[in-house]
């Protein structure tokens, strides 16, 4: 097996949570949102080497849910954040030796991405140079230009998700370039480079959970 990675993205501090705490050290049903999120990515594969990119903060506090959750036998690395997603997801590949490796990077707040969409993500990434996951809009949209609005063609449109997984070499060389504010997530930085992006299937339940509505929704996603 091609040899592969995560960057799980914990950098944040959790403004829109309202909380004393990030929301992905937040429980949920008694386990730490982050906690959940790293057992996703060794179900998929248990040797799967593991980057955190969290706070300077909370990097003790990480440490102590590692080795209360008996994940101190994965391979788990961390890895200080920076002011924004770049940087924290530029200090998290530079831990990344190899060339040749397939890359995810996925938000840790986002505990309920399923097998299979990390399966499509790293299958696809190892065929085609990176992949994408990406949910249907279900709901009727308008675009609002100078104080117009118009309907829009939803089918046009698709819901963008993590885990993105890339050669490791296109996204390294990728994240060299200088910051832009155009750089809404991962695939973008890539895409700027000039690669088009491919899509795949993700998996509706992978919410990523940034207020006390989600959280709701997350903890009724756990008791059903």
């Amino acid at each position: 097996m091609q040899e592969q990675y995560v960057i799980i993205v914990a950098g944040g501090i959790g403004t829109r949570m309202k909380s004393d705490r990030p929301k992905q050290f937040m429980d949920l049903g008694g386990v730490p949102i982050i906690i959940r999120t790293i057992r996703c990515f060794l179900n998929y594969n248990p040797a799967i080497h593991i980057i955190i990119s969290v706070h300077k903060n909370y990097k003790a506090h990480l440490e102590g849910l590692i080795e209360k959750f008996d994940l101190k036998s994965a391979d788990i690395q961390i890895i200080f954040g920076g002011e924004t997603r770049f940087v924290s997801v530029k200090n998290g590949l530079s831990l990344i030796e190899s060339e040749e490796a397939i890359v995810g990077i996925h938000d840790a707040a986002r505990p309920f991405v399923s097998l299979q969409t990390i399966t499509n993500c790293y299958d696809m990434a190892l065929s085609k140079g990176n992949a994408v996951p990406c949910i249907s809009v279900n709901e009727s949209m308008r675009k609002i230009s100078n104080n117009i609005n118009n309907s829009v063609n939803r089918n046009e449109y698709k819901i963008i998700q993590t885990p993105q997984c890339f050669h490791a070499a296109k996204i390294k060389k990728a994240f060299e370039q200088d910051y832009s504010h155009a750089f809404t997530d991962d695939a973008t930085v890539l895409e700027s480079t000039g690669e088009k992006i491919v899509l795949v299937e993700g998996n509706e339940e992978n919410i990523k959970i940034t207020s006390p509505h989600d959280l709701l929704i997350a903890n009724a996603m756990l008791t059903k």
